[in-house]
Order: C-alpha cells, then structure tokens, then sequence
C-alpha cells in the first residue's frame, strides 16, 4: 500500500518547492492562502491524504480538548483565510494572528525570505494585519465547529502606538472584539515580536505586570498563552511566568524568533544575503534555545503550567526532542514550508510511535484542567 504522506512529500520536494522557491516568498506565500482558503470544498479528500488519527495523540491541556499536539504556530495565517482548512491538513490546533486592534501594512518589503541550508525563514512582517474588526468578520463566515482556534494578540505596528499605555489599549481592544467568540479556543498574548516600531519592550517586568493586569481584569474564559523571546536569559524567564501565573496566565510558548544573526545554525553565507536588511528568523536556528527554555521552565515549575514548543520542528525527532524537554504541545511554521503540508500526518505518526513506548501513565495525563 502506497504511503501517501511519502508520496506526497516526495512530489512536494522535488516538484513544488524547488519551482516556488524561485519566485517571490512573499507572492507564493500569499497564493497559497488564497488556495487554502477555496480548499474548504474539498475536506474529505484532504483528509484522506493529510491526517493521521489515533487515540494516543489526544490530549487535554489547560481543559483544551486536542485531537493532536501538532499546532500551526502564529504567523503564517494571520488574518485567518484558512482558518477552516488547517484541521483538515492535520493540525490539532491553529493559531490565528497576530492580530492587531487597528489595520497595519506592517513593514516595508522585503517581508520574507528563504535560508534553505539553514532550515530558516527571514522574517520582517512586522505585524502586518487586516486588523481585529475585519479578522472577526471573516473568520465569523466560516465553518469552525471542531476546531481549536486560536487568537495571537499583538500591539499595532503604528506611530501612533508607540508608548506603552497606549500599546496596552491596543491589547486590550482586540481581547474584547474576540474573547466572546465561541470559536476562539484559546488566546496567545505576543510580547516578543522583534520587529515592530516599540521601543520599549514588553518583556520587561514593569511592563509585563501591567499589561496582564488589565488582561486579567478582562476576565476572558479562555486560556492565555504567552509567545516568549527566544534569547532570553533563565532568570527573565523566571520573573514573567511568576508574574503571569500571580495572575492565572499558566501557559506559555518558546519561542519566537532568532535576532542574532552569530547564531551557529546559520550557514553564514545564506545569513549574509540579508546583510543590512531589517528582520529576523525561524526555524531550525530557534531551536537550541526554545529547547533550553522548554526544559528549564519544565523543571522550575513542574507540571503547574502548559508549555509549547516552537523553532525548528522539521522532523519527528525535532518534535520528540521537544516532548522529552517537557513540552505538552507543539508548533511549526517553517516545517511545513520545507517538507511540505503532509508533515502534520507524518509527525503524528512518529509522535504515536514514541508515545506508544512511554507508559501508559504518562500518556494518559490530563494536564491542567
């Protein structure tokens, strides 16, 4: 019997990347929004070719029902065109956004580009969004009866949000416009975009502790996940998840992207090309330390918190990696863009394998509900 989520991946990378990868990131990356989003009409057939079930994979976490722990991270859907598709390619859950309150062009282009020996996307979108208000209309005409959808909630990357208190307002505005919209499963609250216009920076505890005080006065029935840097030092860590769990903010994902261009999993001269240009990076260069950050934070706090692992999840032995550092749940972007959309089938696959080699225990735990 044909495997068809080899198949698949074969033809993708030897046919599909390699014809894309000669065109403009930003322009394919649109285009194939746009195809995802007409792909509605045709769930049963993607089904068939992209999902892998089993019941080893379902998991609760902070009372989320999952069929799988394999999410699509904030990023590449950001104004929720295929929001209605991404179940149906295999994703247990996806994160919409970033949002932001009001409409952004986000940064000047270059927005993306491709580091195919670094396993890594440039990144410059600078949260660029139709914003909140057209976001919810759109996704409001959609079928997500089953999904687990979430909203990533930025500031607006505007001149005219360029202080704290007003950045806080612009939180506070796209929480309001989702947080009774019973398709949003969870929220993901984003302090650690590097590249928008703030100067000041969320990440610093002062900061922090206001803005998830007047989330928290909010009262939003779903959970709170906070998107955290990836280079960032232990004790910082320590001090913001203190702060969010002061105020029932218990989950938590590492991470976002890579700023440091020294960092050893670039191939120095891909990193190069984008000498002199604004942005950062994904994929297998965030690694090292989100992986560091999952098992420091798992060991400080035990199981009091939900952690996700996100950067560099090409692989099934990427994806274990994360789940023996601790993860409950994990995230991909820039996977996907290189094996191909079967990764969802075939991470699952491998993940059923591994959990199936633990004991029954540990794979039957319900986290934090």
């Amino acid at each position: 019997m044909v495997n068809t989520h080899n198949l698949f991946g074969l033809l993708y990378r030897n046919i599909f990347r390699p014809l894309a990868f000669c065109m403009d990131a930003e322009m394919v990356h649109n285009v194939m929004l746009s195809i995802g989003e007409n792909l509605e009409i045709a769930v049963p057939a993607l089904e068939r070719l992209f999902v892998y079930k089993n019941t080893m994979l379902k998991r609760s976490v902070l009372g989320i029902p999952f069929a799988n722990p394999v999410g699509l991270a904030a990023g590449f859907d950001a104004d929720g065109h295929c929001a209605g598709i991404m179940k149906h390619v295999g994703f247990g859950f996806n994160t919409v956004g970033t949002v932001t309150a009001k409409p952004s062009q986000g940064n000047p282009k270059p927005r993306y580009g491709r580091l195919p020996k670094s396993l890594s996307l440039f990144v410059n979108k600078g949260f660029r969004s139709d914003g909140a208000d057209e976001v919810a209309k759109r996704l409001e005409t959609k079928d997500l009866r089953g999904h687990m959808i979430g909203i990533s909630v930025g500031s607006t990357n505007s001149q005219s949000v360029s202080t704290i208190s007003k950045a806080i307002d612009d939180y506070l505005y796209t929480f309001h416009v989702f947080k009774d919209k019973p398709y949003v499963s969870y929220f993901e609250l984003n302090i650690s975009c590097p590249n928008i216009i703030m100067t000041e920076s969320f990440e610093e505890k002062r900061h922090y502790q206001n803005l998830i005080r007047e989330v928290a006065a909010l009262r939003i029935r779903q959970p709170i996940l906070v998107k955290m840097p990836n280079e960032i030092h232990c004790e910082n860590i320590d001090i913001l998840v203190r702060s969010g769990l002061a105020k029932e903010i218990q989950g938590y994902i590492f991470s976002n992207l890579v700023t440091d261009r020294s960092n050893d999993a670039f191939n120095s001269q891909e990193v190069q090309r984008f000498a002199g240009i604004n942005g950062n990076f994904s994929g297998r260069p965030a690694k090292h330390n989100a992986l560091h950050s999952v098992r420091h934070v798992r060991k400080t706090f035990g199981h009091n918190i939900a952690i996700v692992g996100a950067g560099g999840i090409c692989t099934v032995s990427d994806a274990i990696e994360y789940f023996q550092a601790g993860a409950d749940l994990i995230q991909l972007i820039t996977g996907m863009i290189y094996q191909g959309p079967q990764i969802t089938g075939e991470l699952c696959k491998g993940i059923t394998e591994y959990f199936s080699k633990t004991s029954s225990c540990e794979r039957n735990k319900t986290l934090l509900q």
